[in-house]
């Protein structure tokens, strides 16, 4: 499934570098790797598929090379890796564009399927899918229905403009910030968001105390599982 995929790690670290190497060559993957910015700004031509880019780099920021690289392809899958203590660059790399991250240090499977998740994601904003399904939840994005099992779901407007946000991205986590920017205003309090989100749960989740569909990313946003 994944033979012929090219993905270029962006990373200072060495051992990082052979480690990833080792680990998705033998899932099938073209490994491609850049030690700092300037090299990865120049094997970009190489059109890779996935970019997995650490935030501390030698001579450019991980920020600023992500800005970079969206300015050249706003399409591509990035995977942010980073330190557990850096919850501010996690977030602000997201809100610029990143698709995911993961905290070094990290296990390979994990890794693997948020490279999945991510690539699933790209596919699924360029070719939007009217009929979301995951698990016992769907959402029909043209007619606006949204079931639980063979359940209807009654919505608030604002309560399904926020379930909409989250399909559209699933598999990716939404910063407090954009779902603000986008339902409200960025500036307004968090707590309406965590409002809406408790009320949407209640209504989607067997156990909203335990919800399967709508995850917390704790100090950052929401991801919805994706299918």
């Amino acid at each position: 499934m994944s033979a012929g995929i090219k993905v270029l790690v962006i990373d200072d670290e060495p051992p990082i570098r052979k480690l990833l190497r080792m680990g998705l060559g033998t899932q099938g993957y073209d490994v491609l790797e850049a030690p700092n910015g300037k090299t990865a700004l120049t094997m970009l031509a190489e059109n890779p598929d996935l970019v997995l880019l650490d935030l501390g780099l030698p001579d450019i920021t991980g920020l600023e090379l992500l800005r970079a690289i969206r300015g050249r392809n706003e399409r591509i899958p990035i995977v942010i890796l980073s330190s557990r203590d850096d919850e501010a660059g996690k977030v602000e790399a997201l809100d610029l564009g990143a698709d995911d991250y993961v905290t070094k240090p990290f296990g390979m499977e994990e890794l693997l399927a948020r490279m999945r998740a991510a690539m699933r994601h790209q596919l699924q904003v360029q070719g939007e899918r009217p009929v979301f399904r995951a698990g016992d939840l769907s959402v029909d994005l043209v007619r606006r229905i949204v079931r639980v099992g063979e359940r209807d779901v009654k919505l608030s407007p604002k309560e399904y403009d926020l379930l909409r946000l989250l399909v559209l991205h699933a598999g990716k986590v939404l910063t407090h910030k954009y779902l603000l920017g986008e339902l409200w205003d960025e500036h307004t309090d968090a707590q309406y968001l965590r409002v809406y989100v408790r009320q949407l749960r209640q209504k989607i989740e067997a156990d909203p105390e335990q919800p399967r569909h709508i995850l917390t990313e704790t100090g950052i946003g929401y991801r919805l599982r994706g299918p």
